[in-house]
Parts: structure tokens; sequence; C-alpha cells
């Protein structure tokens, strides 16, 4: 056992962030889905128990199986309780008693099947429709990726008591609902995949465009949101064609991410992006699910938006991109899909195809929604066709705008840059 008290905490914050969501997982088949938050205080005391005793004897050297063996012992001890066995399933601890107590050695804890299908029965659990989108997300994070109350209240600009009562909520709807703990069949499955791949998009989206914090970019929330999306592709039983359309457009997007921000922090758009960064493994990688995706008969959102941004990605120079092939595939998407938001992306190609007028009478036609009052690309997006149709005036009123909506520190930077700019040119 090595390791000073610096390691070890790195080694603790390193578990808990990979492993938490896996035990919780585990224990949450063992004590019911009205005991999720049981199960969680398990997890926790392990990992306290862990930094204290690694403190003084050392990291062991299979500190995960250390952390497994304090968490299943304790477990064990909780539903050996007289009370708990009075308030709960007598199956439970049946359960417990043919799996765990049957080998005092405990030498083989968890398998990796057994917890990779515990974590897919979790993740449906928390995306039941039963339960509000908001309140999904954060007992995903929560309990899947290990994410503190402040972090999740951080990530979406809102304080910890609002986190708490969504977590609260998603717990109460899930004990009354009685919500089991599995993966649903047949039809039932289709309909509760889609919403579980919505809840790990908008996962993604907000990771990969923060809307709060001083970070534009939460690398934190898109790496929990693709390996949310893994483990449903892994799974032979759940063939669908969807999880690898959004596996691709989420690796295809990633692979970006070294290029978006400059030295200053600054968000760069795809003109000013040095496609030299770019993480061609990752774009390997989505080119093969988006390929994978579409050998079913099926078209869904992801496919289109995966396809949009292979061409991207595959485009040699910003100049070389086939924005007539996107264009298609936006008016193929406006098709599943007319909300504002795409609409206003379609906007933004049509400029590159035509002019900044034809985009700005284009952008008249969609501009009534109430959504873009407190959309900052609606602003940066008119501003920008403003300023290019020789309307800088227009454009840095629309800019300052923008500058009342709440933003992150690097919006905030963005669109004072962009000010200065326009302010050349009056």
């Amino acid at each position: 056992m090595t390791g000073s008290k610096t390691n070890i905490r790195k080694k603790i914050d390193h578990l808990f962030r990979h492993e938490y969501g896996k035990l919780v997982a585990v224990l949450t088949k063992t004590f019911g889905t009205s005991n999720i938050e049981l199960a969680e205080d398990v997890v926790q005391e392990a990992m306290l128990e862990a930094l204290n005793k690694w403190s003084y004897e050392g990291i062991p050297d299979n500190p995960t199986g250390w952390i497994y063996k304090v968490a299943k012992y304790k477990a064990v001890n909780i539903v050996n309780r007289e009370q708990y066995k009075r308030e709960h399933a007598s199956e439970i601890a049946r359960h417990l008693q043919s799996e765990w107590t049957v080998a005092p050695a405990l030498k083989h804890i968890f398998t990796d099947k057994e917890i990779a299908d515990d974590q897919l029965r979790m993740i449906f659990t928390c995306c039941h429709p039963s339960i509000s989108t908001d309140s999904q997300i954060a007992l995903t994070l929560k309990t899947l990726c290990g994410f503190s109350i402040p972090e999740i209240a951080k990530a979406f600009l809102t304080t910890n008591e609002n986190i708490n009562k969504r977590l609260v909520r998603a717990r109460k709807t899930i004990k009354e609902a009685n919500i089991p703990f599995e993966v649903p069949v047949g039809k039932k499955l289709e309909h509760r995949l889609s919403s579980v791949l919505e809840t790990i998009y908008l996962l993604f989206n907000e990771g990969y465009n923060a809307t709060s914090g001083d970070t534009i970019i939460r690398f934190e929330l898109c790496e929990e949101a693709i390996r949310l999306a893994e483990i449903i592709a892994s799974n032979a039983n759940i063939n669908s064609s969807q999880t690898y359309a959004l596996l691709a457009l989420m690796s295809l997007n990633t692979s970006r991410f070294d290029s978006r921000i400059d030295k200053s922090n600054n968000l760069l758009n795809l003109e000013h992006q040095d496609r030299n960064k770019w993480d061609k493994a990752l774009i390997k990688k989505g080119l093969y699910y988006l390929e994978f995706s579409a050998k079913q008969n099926e078209i869904s959102i992801y496919h289109i938006l995966a396809t949009i941004s292979a061409h991207h990605c595959t485009a040699k120079t910003y100049e070389s991109t086939d924005w007539e092939s996107i264009l298609a595939l936006y008016d193929l998407l406006v098709d599943i899909d007319n909300s504002p938001l795409v609409l206003l992306n379609r906007v933004v190609v049509i400029a590159k195809l035509t002019n900044s007028q034809e985009a700005l009478e284009q952008l008249n036609n969609i501009e009534g929604d109430s959504i873009f009052l407190s959309y900052l690309p609606y602003y940066t997006t008119k501003a920008e066709l403003h300023f290019k149709n020789n309307e800088p005036k227009i454009a840095i009123e629309l800019l300052n705008n923008a500058l009342k909506l709440p933003l992150n520190k690097n919006s905030k930077a963005l669109i004072n840059n962009r000010l200065k700019e326009y302010s050349k040119k009056i």
C-alpha cells in the first residue's frame, strides 16, 4: 500500500466519479427503487471509510475491489437489521443471502455484466416518463454519474435547494409510482428508449454549449452522456439505430472540442477553427457509428444531425463544406422537427448558399416565436447577418439586447468582442 495524502484524495475523487454510479445501481437492485437514497448513502459511507483508512494505511493494491467489498458489507449489515427486515420484502434478503453470504471470502464481488445490466436498469429508472425532464437529468447526474448537488446546480444555473427539490420529487415519484428496476420490453421499450435518449442528448448539449459558469464547454457532462449511451448500445437486447446515431452525433461533435476554444477561452465557430486539432480517431468512430446506424431502415433526428456533423467533420476546409447537402438535410429535418431552433440553423445554411439579405428574409418568417427572446444564437446570428448586410448599427443594437440575457462569462466576452468589431464599421 502506497501513496501520499494528495494521491489518496485524487484516487478517492477518481473512484467516486467512475465507480459511484456502478455501485449505486447494483445496490438499488438490492434495496429496491424506493430506496435509491439508501443505496447512495451506503456508497458515500464506503468512500468516506476509504478516505479515512487509506490516509493511515495507504492505498490498497486493488482500491476498486476494496470499495466494493466495504459497500457490500455495509449493505449486508443493513439488510440484516430487524427494522429493515420488517419494512422490506423478504425476497431482497433472500437475494442478498444467496448471492453474497454464500462466499465469505467475497472474491468475486460483482461481475462486469452484472454491473452493466444494473446501470442500464438505473438509466431507465431515472428517465421514467412519470418523472419530469429536469428531475430526470438531476437524478441521472446524481445517481449514475456521481455528480454532487453543487456541481449539478452550477451546471444548470440554479441553487442547491432547487436541485435537491428535484431529487426529492424524483425519488418520491419513483416510490409512489412503484417504478420497477428493469429495462422495459416490446413496444414499451421503444417509447421509453426515446425518452432516455432525449435526456442523454439534453445532458450532452448542456455540456457542449454550457449556459452557465465560466466554461463554455463542460467536458464532464459530455463524457457522461457518451458513457451512458454506450451502456445502452452495448446491450444486445436493445437493437436501436437511434442509439448509434446519437453516439455518432456526440462523437463527431466531441471530436472538435480542442479547436472550439482559443487561448483566451473564447468560443470559435467552424470557420475559425484549426482543423488539425480535430480528433481524427473520434471522427472515425463517429462515422463508424453513423454507418452502423444506417443499416436499419429508420431516419431519426439523431441520424440527420449526425450526418450534418459528418459533413462538417469530413470537409477539408470550411470553404469546401457541402452546404447544399447540409441544406437538403435541414429540409428533411424540418419535416420531422420544425422547431424554431432547427429553422434558425437552416437560416444560417441559407446565408452560406445565397446572401445575408435572403437569410434575413427567411429569419423574419420564423422569429415571431417567443423562444427566440431568450436564445443567444438568435441575437448573434441576426446581428451577423445585418453586419454582413452593411447594417452595423442594427447589429450592435441586437448584441446589446443579447447582453441583457443571463449569460456566462465567456458568452459575454464573445459578444463584447463582436461589438468592438462591429463598431469599427460605423
